[in-house]
């Protein structure tokens, strides 16, 4: 599979030393990568976008990460090295694999929800080249129909008076791969809906829980896990 990484520094960084995007087969974009140095020993390491959970004996659950470990070598040894170029004066892009590798191979999975007074209708995940999974989509219910939510995190008003927006974490860079992957989930959503209605099984909010990592809603209507709002890096 092949991907771009691009690596920003982070001046006078403590434990964070920079931040990596990656796009995969020029389609699908993450953002939020961290370039990390351990306290004991100084070696660098990457950690990928995260938030909080009362569910996890760590405290917190990746958004989006590898599947395999060679996958999971090959990306984060792949990060450290455009980090490592980066800070020796070289560029902040670094390309991995054939950039004529062709479309972007993925899988997806979608768990139907239900809450009274909730516009969530269903969790999904995608997995891409069977080698990298994004989790935390949402499957909203809208004015004008459902829709897909992507993975994404608050951005802090720049000035008073301003409203806190969410910024996507993970997401489509072309419009045929955004119609590809939202159409997809929205299918698998509609074909689960009708295994459980054919079975005379209504979504159920605590298993759909037990899917997501315990995902719950605040009082204006964003995901929310444990303590914070989703997702937390």
């Amino acid at each position: 599979m092949n991907y771009e990484i691009t690596v920003n520094e982070v001046a006078n960084g403590d434990k964070i030393k920079g931040y990596a995007s990656v796009v995969f087969e020029d389609s699908f974009k993450i953002t939020g990568i961290a370039v990390m140095e351990r306290s004991d020993n100084g070696e660098l390491f990457v950690a990928m976008p995260r938030y909080k959970t009362d569910r996890d004996d760590s405290g917190y659950k990746d958004i989006c990460n590898p599947i395999t470990k060679d996958f999971r070598e090959e990306l984060y040894g792949s990060i450290l090295d455009a980090y490592t170029d980066l800070v020796s004066g070289g560029s902040k892009k670094y390309t991995v694999g054939d950039p004529k590798n062709g479309e972007l191979d993925f899988s997806v999975r979608v768990y139907p929800y239900e809450r009274e007074g909730s516009n969530i209708r269903g969790f999904g995940s995608v997995v891409f080249g069977d080698s990298f999974a994004v989790n935390n989509i949402s499957i909203l219910n809208g004015k004008k129909g459902l829709f897909v939510s992507m993975p994404s995190r608050t951005q802090r008003p720049r000035k008073e008076g301003d409203k806190t927006k969410y910024v996507d974490i993970c997401f489509p860079v072309t419009a045929e791969c955004r119609k590809a992957v939202y159409e997809e989930l929205l299918k698998a959503y509609e074909q689960e809906l009708t295994k459980l209605q054919v079975a005379g099984t209504p979504p159920a909010e605590d298993k759909a829980k037990a899917k997501s990592g315990g995902v719950r809603e605040d009082a204006d209507g964003f995901l929310e896990v444990g303590d914070e709002p989703l997702p937390f890096r």
